[in-house]
C-alpha cells in the first residue's frame, strides 16, 4: 500500500535529495531505484575557477582544465565531488598557458586556449574538440556516464567516442598485437605472461594512452585512471571507440597533435622522460636464469674477452641470493661476492642483480623482521598480512605506495652498492604470485595518503616498486647514475627505469612482435626498451639468434636472456659464421654509440621517441598507418629487421627524401619501396641524406679506450639538413647542471660545393681535439677544403670513394669546393 504522504517530488523547487523522495513508513526498501548505468544530461551551470571550468546537469559535474595550449583535461563527478587530485603518472599538473576562456554559445558552451576548443554540447552533454580551424577531432558518440558499483563503492566509468571510417590508432604500451589498434579490444591490467602469444593480453604494463589518427590530424587520449580498464577501437561497434574501468574517476587528458610526433612529446610533458642512464647501459648486456656458481659468472665474461665481442652488463638472476632471500647471498655459490664484482669490473663488466618484491616469512631474515617490527608489509582487508608464496616460499609484500616503505626499501640498497653492484633488475612485480597469480582485491594500499585496495593500486605497484628503487639507488650513489630496468609498470614508469618486453618465445614470430612492441613502446612514452635477445623460452637456431641480435643492436636497451632450462644463449653459442657476425653487429653499436646517445638525450630533454615508426613521420600516407617493420633510430638511422627465415631480400619503405644504403652507400629516393639484399651477414640500414653521424672506435666496453677521435661520417644532400649531437661525462648527473655540449651541424649541399656549419652551446668540453670527417656521396671531386679561413691540403679520396681528413673539433665553418 502507498503512504498518500509522500511528498510528491515535482512539486518541490529544484527537486529533493534522493532519500526524502525514498522515504516510507512501512517499507523503507520500495521504491529503491535498480543499478542502472546513468548518463549526464543537459548541462544547466558554467563557472569558471582560473584555468578549471565546471559544467554541471545539477548533480553530476564535469571539470574542464586547461593545462596548456594544446592540452586539456576532462574529469567526472558523478554526484558532485571529485577525488583528491593526485596521480602517479603525472606528479605535478603545471598550467602552461596564458590565453584561454569560456565562451557560451545558443547552443554550446566552448573553453578556448589559442590551439584548441572544447565543446560542451547543452542539449545533451556531448564533449568534442576541435582546433583554431574549427576543425573537429574529437568527439562524444554518447554522453559520459557510469554506474554505481555497490560491492566495492565508486563506480564503473564509461567514455564513448566517434570512430571514423579510417580512423587508425596507435599506442597502449606493449600490446602483442598489430601495431595499428583499429579493431582490436584490449584490457590494462599487470600480468605475468610466461611465453605469451601474439593477441594475449594484457601483458605487464598498463598504459592507457593512445594516438588516433584521422583526416591528417592527430590527437591523443590518455585515461588517467589505475583500475582495470578496458578500449574498444572500433571492435565492437566500427562507429565507436570507448574506454572505461572498474573503479576511480572518468578522468583523461585530450592532446591536440596535428602530428603523431606532437602528440608524444606533449604526453612526456605530463608523465615525463626517462632519466638519463649511464652510457654503458646502451652498451650489449647478458643475461640468464642463472649465472651460477661464480666459476659460471667468470667463464662467461672471460669467453667475451677472449672472443673479442663487446659487453658491458652481466647479470645475476634468482640463484645468487641464500634461499631467494632478497639482498642476500648464496655464499655457497659465490663466497666472496665484493672480489667478484670488483674484478669483473676492472675487466669492464658492469653486475646488475635481480631484486623481487617477495620478502620470505622468516624471523630470523633481516629484511623480513624490519619490514614486519614497521608494519611495510601489504594488508588485507581484515587486517591479516596479505602472503603469498613466489621463488623464495611463503613471502609477505611491501607497500611500495607508502612513502615511508620506499625510503625503506631504497635504503636496503646500501650494502649492494658497497659491493660494486652497478645497476638493479625488478621482476615479478605485477605483482605476480605463484597459484593466484596475483594479490587479492582486497589487499589496502596507503597510496601516498589517499588510500585504496588492490583494485587501485595493483598497476602501479611494480612502478612504485622500481620508483622505490630508482630514488633509492640515486641518493646511495651520489652523482653516479643508477641503472635499472623493471618488468612491471604503469604511465611515467619512464621517469624511473628501462624496460623489455618479458617472457617471450625463441619464434620468428616473436621477433616480428619484439620489432612492433618496441616501437609501440617507444611512441607510448617508454623509449628505453628492448627485448629478450633469442627468446626466452624455447630454443633458436643461430639463423633466429643472429637476426635477434641484429634487431636488438638497434634497440635502445640491448640484452640477451634465456631461462634456466633451454641451451646457453652467449653470442658465441651457435659456432661460425653466427659469431662473427653477432660480433660484427655487437661493435656496431659501440661505434654508434655517441648517435644511439645523442638521440637518447634528444628524448630526455625534447621529449622525442628513441624509436619512431613510419606512420610518426610520414601520417598523412594512409598506407604507413599499417607499416610496422621499419623504424628510424632517432631521425637519422633507419632500420628494417629480418623477420623471416631464408629470407636472401626483402622490401623496405623509404620515407620521402633521399637515402644512403648503410653497407654500400648506394643514394636512393625514398618515398617508395624498394627491394634490398639480405645475406646472413647484413640487414637494410639506411641513412638519411645530410645527414652527419659520429662514430666511436669500437671498444669491448663503455670507457675502455680514451677517446682521441671522433669520426664524423657526412652524407651528402643537395637540400639543407640539420644534425645534432649531445656529449658529457656519461655516468654522472652534471648534464642537470647545464654541464654537457650540445652541438648542431647544418649540412648544405650544391652541385660542386658543400658546406658544413657547426654551433655548440653548453659548459662540457671533451677531451679529444680533432675529428676524422668522412664525407659520403660527395657528387664532385673537391679541389680545395677551408674551414674557418685555413686550407686543409691533407686529405685522401679512399677506394671507397669517401673524402677522409682530420678537422679540429671547434671549427665552425668548413667549405668543399
Amino acid at each position: 500500500m502507498e503512504d498518500n504522504n509522500i511528498l510528491n517530488p515535482e512539486l518541490i523547487p529544484g527537486n529533493v535529495a534522493a532519500e526524502d523522495e525514498l522515504h516510507h513508513v512501512n517499507n523503507p526498501v520500495a521504491g529503491i531505484k535498480p543499478i542502472v548505468k546513468k548518463y549526464l544530461s543537459k548541462p544547466i551551470s558554467a563557472e569558471q575557477k582560473n584555468n578549471k571550468f565546471y559544467f554541471s546537469d545539477g548533480d553530476a559535474k564535469v571539470e574542464i582544465t586547461v593545462v596548456t595550449d594544446e592540452i586539456i583535461r576532462v574529469r567526472l563527478a558523478p554526484h558532485g565531488v571529485f577525488l583528491d587530485e593526485f596521480s602517479y603518472a603525472v606528479p605535478k599538473l603545471e598550467k602552461k598557458v596564458s590565453v584561454f576562456g569560456l565562451h557560451e554559445h545558443e547552443g554550446e558552451f566552448v573553453v578556448y586556449t589559442n590551439i584548441v576548443n572544447c565543446h560542451v554540447r547543452k542539449q545533451d552533454f556531448f564533449i568534442s574538440f576541435s582546433d583554431n580551424q574549427n576543425h573537429v577531432t574529437s568527439s562524444d558518440a554518447v554522453p559520459m556516464h557510469w554506474e554505481e558499483n555497490i560491492k566495492f563503492g565508486g563506480y564503473y566509468v564509461y567514455c564513448t567516442k566517434d570512430c571514423h571510417a579510417e580512423e587508425s590508432f596507435f599506442g597502449m604500451g606493449d600490446k602483442p598485437t598489430e601495431f595499428n589498434l583499429r579493431g582490436k579490444r584490449l584490457k590494462n591490467w599487470n600480468t605475468d605472461a610466461y611465453s605469451f602469444a601474439w593477441n594475449q593480453d594484457p601483458l605487464y604494463r598498463s598504459i592507457p594512452f593512445y594516438i588516433s589518427l584521422n583526416e591528417g590530424i592527430a590527437h591523443g587520449i590518455f585515461f588517467d585512471n589505475t583500475f582495470r580498464a578496458e578500449f574498444d577501437f572500433g571492435a565492437e561497434d566500427p562507429t565507436k571507440t570507448s574506454f572505461w574501468a572498474e573503479g576511480g574517476e572518468l578522468q583523461y587528458y585530450y592532446i591536440h597533435g596535428p602530428h603523431m610526433m606532437d602528440v608524444v612529446k606533449r604526453y612526456h610533458l605530463i608523465t615525463g622522460t626517462h632519466p638519463m642512464p649511464p652510457m654503458w647501459a646502451l652498451g650489449y648486456h647478458q643475461c640468464r636464469w642463472s649465472y651460477y656458481p661464480e666459476s659460471k659468472v667468470r667463464m662467461v665474461t672471460k669467453t667475451f674477452r677472449e672472443r673479442k665481442i663487446p659487453c658491458d652488463g652481466i647479470y645475476l638472476d634468482i640463484d645468487y641470493m641464500d634461499g631467494y632471500r632478497c639482498f642476500t647471498w648464496n655464499r655457497k655459490y659465490f663466497p666472496d661476492p665484493k672480489k667478484m664484482i670488483k674484478e669483473l669490473s676492472e675487466q669492464g663488466f658492469k653486475t646488475v642483480v635481480i631484486i623481487d618484491p617477495g620478502i620470505r616469512v622468516d624471523d630470523n631474515y633481516s629484511v623480513f623482521k624490519e619490514g614486519k617490527e614497521n608494519k611495510y608489509f601489504c594488508r588485507r582487508c581484515d587486517d591479516y598480512f596479505m602472503e603469498g608464496h613466489v621463488w623464495p616460499g611463503r613471502c609477505q609484500f611491501p607497500d611500495f605506495t607508502n612513502p615511508e616503505v620506499r625510503e625503506w626499501w631504497g635504503n636496503l640498497f646500501e650494502e649492494l652498492v658497497q659491493l660494486g653492484v652497478a645497476g638493479v633488475w625488478n621482476d615479478m612485480n605485477e605483482p605476480a604470485v605463484f597459484g593466484t597469480g596475483s594479490f587479492p582485491d582486497d589487499v589496502r594500499h596507503q597510496y601516498d595518503g589517499h588510500r585504496g585496495s588492490h583494485r587501485k593500486a595493483h598497476n602501479i605497484y611494480g612502478m612504485q616498486m622500481v620508483r622505490a628503487t630508482y630514488e633509492g639507488l640515486r641518493k646511495i650513489m651520489k652523482n653516479k647514475r643508477p641503472f635499472t630496468i623493471t618488468r612491471a609498470g604503469y604511465a611515467g614508469v619512464q621517469r624511473f627505469s628501462s624496460v623489455w618486453t618479458g617472457d617471450n618465445v625463441a619464434s620468428w614470430e616473436h621477433l616480428q612482435l619484439g620489432n612492433i612492441m618496441c616501437q609501440r613502446l617507444s611512441i607510448s612514452g617508454v623509449s628505453f626498451c628492448g627485448t629478450d635477445i633469442g627468446g626466452f623460452s624455447g630454443e633458436p637456431d643461430g639463423e633466429l639468434f643472429t637476426r635477434w641480435i641484429q634487431f636488438g643492436t638497434f634497440s635502445p636497451f640491448m640484452r640477451a636472456h634465456s631461462a634456466g632450462d633451454t641451451k646457453e644463449r652467449e653470442p658465441w653459442s651457435f659456432d661460425e659464421p653466427y659469431t662473427s657476425i653477432n660480433r660484427k653487429f655487437i661493435e656496431l653499436r659501440y661505434r654508434l654509440m655517441p648517435y644511439f646517445y645523442s638521440a637518447f638525450w634528444e628524448h630526455h630533454r625534447y621529449g622525442f621517441p628513441i624509436l619512431r615508426p613510419v606512420v610518426l613521420q610520414e601520417q598523412a600516407e594512409f598506407s604507413n598507418h599499417f607499416r610496422q617493420d621499419e623504424f628510424t633510430y632517432g631521425d637519422k638511422i633507419l632500420i628494417c629487421p629480418v623477420l623471416a627465415p631464408g629470407q636472401k631480400s626483402r622490401k623496405v619503405y623509404l620515407p620521402k627524401g633521399k637515402w644512403y644504403d648503410f653497407w654500400t652507400h648506394e643514394l636512393v629516393e625514398g618515398g617508395k619501396e624498394v627491394v634490398v639484399a639480405t645475406p646472413l651477414e647484413t640487414m637494410p640500414v639506411f641513412v638519411k641524406a645530410g645527414s652527419i653521424i659520429p662514430e666511436y672506435p669500437v671498444m669491448q666496453y663503455v670507457g675502455e679506450k680514451e677517446i682521441d677521435e671522433v669520426k664524423m661520417n657526412v652524407y651528402y644532400s643537395d637540400i639543407e639538413v640539420n644534425s645534432f649531437i649531445f656529449e658529457d661525462y656519461g655516468e654522472t648527473f652534471a648534464y642537470e647542471q647545464d654541464i654537457y655540449l650540445e652541438k648542431k651541424f647544418v649540412v648544405r649541399g650544391k652541385d660542386s660545393k658543400l658546406t658544413i656549419q657547426q654551433s655548440m652551446e653548453g659548459l662540457y668540453t671533451p677531451r679529444y681535439e680533432n675529428y676524422k670527417i668522412n664525407i659520403i656521396g660527395l657528387p664532385f671531386k673537391p679541389k680545395k677544403i677551408i674551414a674557418d679561413n685555413n686550407e686543409i691540403k691533407d686529405f685522401k679520396i679512399a677506394a671507397d670513394k669517401t673524402i677522409q681528413f682530420k678537422l679540429r673539433k671547434n671549427f665552425m665553418q668548413l667549405i668543399i669546393s
